[in-house]
């Protein structure tokens, strides 16, 4: 029923602008002069039946099924509730959901019977009773627009300022978006910091986020010191960095200055598709390539090496972002005005020079900005760790060594089927407010650069 009532839409939509567009091409027919095209008076009543037709089934969607559940259970008789937790009472409505669906288990009570047969007829007087309101938005919607179409009306601006509201509205989503994932993080954050100190957090060298099963368990208590885990997260983010940079700028500087045309069209996309290989493949790659050659190689030197290095997930991630920094190296490079190198050019720099003296200084600030959003990818990237790297939190700056990050502790604390009252799922969101912390800091330090740098050379 929910996607006949958004074809209903969609067709009443359609039709609206259908009638609109052809009463007002026939008022222009008659030769008065209209304020607004045709299209206009279309769109105005396209837009006035689309907007609040879909705002009343989103709304319709999100709080049938609470006030479904609600009458359902304030149905029930009056001794069946009494002294049941807010577990057993969502075990029950669970029951009386599954009954209403037809999945029936044993031999249910008659009062969940009735109670599931009640609940299905509400939900299909909720899905006519929706048809029926959506049906009365979209008549009121369409005689309001139709009795709009004059020669005078200004269906324009009617159109924009419905669009104004649109972006506004989405606008305003993103904003609250962000504001309550940062509340959630904080709020949570301030649980975990209730529970262990913010000292403790900050300036421990142990990350070891155990809960006790039993009272005599063995570092039961925990440790949540997170410097090994943002350790081990700046020394596979130092080893991408330092391989994918030089690699991608100088890939970036042939193809945009030395390559031939035929030679670029074929090498750049071919260089951007490792950009979209998902990164479990990367984090394959790294287990099954490229830590047995690494180790194969230090073997063969004599050098101790751990069975799941930094080395070898950093490297793969390497790979990861090499064409992320070449394509914003490239952009950058591409959009310095032509006159710098025809200048420097007809002065007989050669190409090398033009490229370090005058191209590579005027394209600084899309090239830090890419680069430093490949920091915040690299730091952010969880697959290739897990798989490449391990889960072992050490003291280490060792790229032969098992490291973890702290994207990887996060997923490990949370596996979906824990409690958030004690300290080791807290931790994930303490976790989560540092990364976002530093990640910020990245992303303003970026802006800033890129801002000083384009006033210079704009």
């Amino acid at each position: 029923m929910t996607g006949l009532a958004f074809l209903l839409l969609l067709t009443a939509s359609l039709l609206g602008f259908i009638l609109n567009r052809r009463a007002a091409r026939s008022i222009r027919a008659t030769g008065a002069p209209m304020h607004s095209l045709t299209n206009y008076h279309g769109g105005f009543s396209s837009l006035l039946v689309l907007v609040p037709g879909f705002v009343f089934l989103v709304l319709w969607i999100l709080f049938q099924g609470t006030v479904i559940n609600q009458m359902v259970m304030g149905s029930l008789p009056a001794d069946v509730l009494s002294g049941l937790d807010d577990g057993a009472v969502n075990l029950v409505l669970t029951e009386i959901s599954s009954l209403a669906a037809g999945r029936v288990f044993g031999t249910p009570a008659p009062w969940k019977i009735e109670a599931a047969e009640y609940m299905t007829a509400l939900r299909a007087a909720a899905s006519w009773l929706m048809i029926a309101g959506l049906s009365a938005i979209i008549a009121a919607a369409l005689f309001f627009a139709f009795s709009r179409v004059r020669a005078d009306f200004r269906a324009r601006q009617g159109v924009e300022r419905i669009i104004l509201g649109l972006m506004i509205f989405c606008s305003s989503v993103a904003i609250f978006t962000t504001v309550g994932i940062v509340l959630s993080l904080v709020f949570e954050s301030y649980r975990f910091f209730s529970m262990v100190p913010v000292t403790e957090f900050l300036f421990g060298t142990n990350w070891e986020p155990q809960i006790p099963m039993r009272a005599d368990q063995i570092a039961g208590a925990g440790a949540f010191g997170w410097l090994p885990v943002i350790l081990g997260t700046m020394v596979i983010t130092v080893i991408s960095m330092a391989i994918a940079t030089p690699i991608g700028l100088f890939s970036a500087i042939y193809l945009n200055e030395f390559a031939s045309p035929g030679f670029r069209s074929f090498a750049k996309p071919l260089l951007e598709i490792l950009a979209g290989i998902p990164t479990v493949v990367y984090g394959f790659f790294a287990v099954l390539t490229v830590a047995p050659a690494l180790r194969a190689g230090a073997a063969d030197w004599g050098i101790a090496m751990s069975p799941n290095t930094a080395l070898a997930a950093g490297g793969v991630m390497a790979i990861m972002l090499i064409p992320f920094i070449s394509s914003f190296a490239d952009d950058a490079l591409s959009a310095v005005p032509r006159s710098l190198r025809d200048g420097s050019l007809a002065l007989g720099a050669t190409r090398a020079e033009t490229v370090l003296n005058v191209l590579f200084p005027a394209a600084i600030p899309g090239i830090v900005g890419g680069i430093l959003l490949a920091v915040s990818r690299a730091v952010g990237e969880t697959m290739i760790v897990v798989m490449a790297a391990g889960l072992i939190a050490t003291m280490t700056i060792n790229p032969l060594d098992s490291v973890t990050t702290v994207t990887v502790q996060i997923v490990t604390l949370l596996i979906g089927d824990t409690s958030f009252d004690n300290p080791k799922t807290l931790a994930a969101f303490a976790l989560g407010l540092m990364l976002f912390i530093v990640t910020l800091g990245i992303n303003i330090f970026a802006l800033r650069i890129v801002r000083k740098y384009r006033e210079i050379y704009d």
